[in-house]
C-alpha cells in the first residue's frame, strides 16, 4: 500500500531583478511537484503581501503562492532540495493535512 499523504505547500517568490512573469515560475513549480510524483489539485495565487517583520528593507514583502497536492512523504524534501538554489523562492513551507 502507498502512503500517499495530502500537502499544501506555500511559496513565497522574490522577483526582484527576475524577468520571469509569476505565471512562468507556477508552471515552474507545477513541473517540479508533478515529476516528483505529485498530483496538483489547486493552485491559489494568493498576491502581494507585506511582512509582518521585515528581515531585509529592500525586500519588505513578497508574492504568496499556493498549492495543494498529493504525494509520497519524500516528494516535500525532494521539492526543497529542487528549490534550494532558486533565487526567486524566498520561503517554502510545506505542510500535511492529514
Amino acid at each position: 500500500m502507498s502512503d500517499v499523504r495530502k500537502y499544501i505547500a506555500s511559496f513565497i517568490l522574490d522577483m526582484r531583478g527576475c524577468l520571469d512573469t509569476v505565471d512562468m515560475i507556477v508552471e515552474r513549480l507545477s513541473v517540479i511537484i508533478t515529476d516528483l510524483g505529485g498530483k496538483i489539485a489547486t493552485v491559489k495565487n494568493l498576491g502581494q503581501k507585506n511582512f509582518e517583520r521585515v528581515a531585509n528593507k529592500s525586500f519588505p514583502g513578497g508574492i504568496y503562492v499556493q498549492f495543494s497536492f498529493e504525494g509520497v512523504p519524500s516528494i516535500v524534501e525532494g521539492i526543497k532540495s529542487r528549490l534550494r538554489l532558486d533565487k526567486t523562492i524566498n520561503r517554502i513551507l510545506v505542510e500535511s493535512t492529514r
